[in-house]
């Protein structure tokens, strides 16, 4: 019995398959954005994978110990946290509301947002200079010996990083500094490719058009003056004059994008741009029974969500007495996120939560409408489970998100500044009752599920593609490496100018030859 035994368990071993765990240095981005990285590391700890986080010791959301990684603590303070974004929130729904979502409101908007990014950005390269100084923590990573760096280049720590390590790279990406990833790595020609920011389509009109370089003209003013300002000295300090930021981030292997095609407008893309929109979502689990039976309580009415996001927990008192007055009007029950003064107009269908299961909740067969401030992660769980929305777009790439939605037809979208119970409450009885709301969403969540792999299976695969192959260089192009004139052929057209233009001439003066030598010799003969 016992020899049995034995050979039943050496089997079991033995069928067991062999795990060949890479080791991962991964370099976050604070704030909504480490939640997004959070979910590749665990489920790249799930397949056997060592990670390794760096993070400054005042980090805001990086926590200290992890069961899926170990995290080396840098010394230094962090450049964004709480009270810097509590503070940016405020002054932006302070200018939505003075300036009633105007022009001049979205200006000025800029302005905070560009001098918020400034500090942003010279706190990353402050860090990476203490980095780079410590030869203790340098000789451990090289020590180390990583397969790859995974880093979200929206800050350019990870990339200055991977490249002083020699490390193929990772890029967890969306935005890059100042602009959208593809406008980095992709060909994103003008005519049909709208700026994120400018609330335009692929297909524009002439002054669409017009609207649309002037945009791309003020994203390549600011990024141009994030990177002088801030990179290129580094990048030339430790890297020699010859090298340049922007060779840096198109140098990565794998570009894995935060979106899709349900999402983002046609375009032009490349070969190392791995799409995996949505790879947070998942099918939803049962609720807590409170909610539960809170939710079953709606009937046949349905029930309606409202978050707005992990960065905003409450709204101006004002404002959340219009929301709580509109909610109150709805037969629905409606499950609002909102840890402020509780609104003296809330209804008795309106439960007030501090946390809530969103992705659950959007996947219950009784949600029928999600209020949203526009962050990708919500939207991208809304497309997931079909359901429209209200959105009140507050910061950041916000509005441009639900531009997007609204586009497509599958959202009303509300500005903060103009809000009051009566468009709140048209604006989401529009999206309740008008069935081209829940329709469109519906065929939009059916094209992104219907797909060969899951979206973060195919991030997986492509990390693990790198570290088995040591980078993707077959998959990048060194178009980059051009300079503005060859990348254009503008040499190129310039040689043909000149061909035709010399080809041309010769054959003028040719002719002119001929015809002195024909008529004019006839002319002499005449005479």
């Amino acid at each position: 019995m016992m020899l049995l035994k034995l050979v039943t368990l050496v089997t079991l071993l033995c069928s067991v398959p062999s795990a060949n765990g890479g080791k991962i240095l991964v370099f976050p981005v604070e704030g909504s954005h480490w939640v997004n990285m959070d979910i590749l590391i665990q489920e790249l700890h799930s397949r056997g994978h060592n990670i390794t986080v760096i993070k400054p010791k005042t980090s805001w959301y990086i926590k200290e110990g992890s069961d899926h990684y170990q995290s080396i603590t840098l010394d230094i303070v962090a450049g964004f946290n709480a009270d810097n974004m509590n503070y940016f929130m405020t002054r932006m729904l302070q200018l939505r509301r003075q300036y009633h979502n105007s022009t001049l409101a979205y200006v000025k908007a800029g302005e905070e947002f560009m001098t918020m990014m400034q500090h942003g950005h010279k706190a990353v390269v402050d860090k990476m200079q203490k980095i780079f100084e410590d030869a203790k923590l340098m000789q451990f990573l090289e020590e180390a010996k990583y397969d790859v760096v995974l880093t979200d280049p929206c800050f350019g720590g990870g990339i200055l990083l991977a490249h002083r390590l020699g490390l193929p790279l990772v890029l967890n990406v969306r935005w890059t500094i100042m602009e959208d990833g593809h406008s980095t790595v992709a060909p994103s020609p003008l005519s049909y490719v709208p700026i994120p920011g400018s609330e335009l389509t692929d297909k524009m009109t002439f002054w669409q058009r017009v609207t649309n370089v002037l945009f791309a003209l003020a994203v390549l003013n600011n990024r141009v003056t994030i990177k002088e300002h801030h990179y290129t000295p580094f990048v030339h300090r430790h890297f020699g004059p010859d090298v340049h930021y922007d060779d840096l981030v198109q140098a990565a292997d794998i570009w894995l994008m935060r979106t899709d095609f349900t999402f983002e407008f046609p375009r032009p893309t490349m070969p190392n741009v791995i799409y995996m929109g949505g790879f947070q979502c998942k099918p939803s689990k049962p609720l807590p029974q409170h909610l539960e039976d809170f939710v079953q309580s709606s009937a046949e009415h349905g029930v309606v969500i409202m978050s707005l996001g992990t960065l905003v927990g409450n709204l101006p008192e004002d404002i959340a007495e219009h929301v709580a007055s509109a909610f109150a009007q709805l037969p629905q029950r409606v499950i609002w996120r909102h840890t402020g003064k509780r609104p003296s107009t809330l209804g008795n269908n309106t439960l007030l939560l501090d946390w809530l299961p969103q992705n659950d909740l959007l996947g219950h067969p009784k949600t029928r409408v999600f209020v949203a401030h526009g962050g990708t992660n919500g939207l991208q769980e809304a497309i997931y489970h079909g359901v429209p929305i209200v959105g009140l777009p507050l910061m950041f790439d916000q509005d441009d998100n639900l531009f997007r939605m609204r586009a497509r037809g599958v959202a009303k979208v509300l500005g903060i500044g103009t809000l009051n119970k009566d468009n709140f409450l048209e604006s989401l009885k529009a999206v309740l009752y008008e069935p081209s709301y829940r329709e469109n969403m519906q065929k939009l969540s059916r094209l992104h599920r219907d797909q060969p792999m899951k979206p973060l299976d195919r991030a997986m695969f492509w990390i693990e593609f790198v570290m088995r192959h040591k980078g993707a260089a077959h998959l990048k192009t060194d178009s980059y490496k051009m300079s503005w004139i060859q990348y254009h052929s503008i040499d190129v057209i310039a040689l043909l100018l000149v061909l035709v233009i010399v080809m041309t001439l010769i054959c003028i003066l040719t002719v002119k030859c001929l015809w002195r030598k024909v008529f004019g010799g006839r002319k002499e003969k005449n005479e």
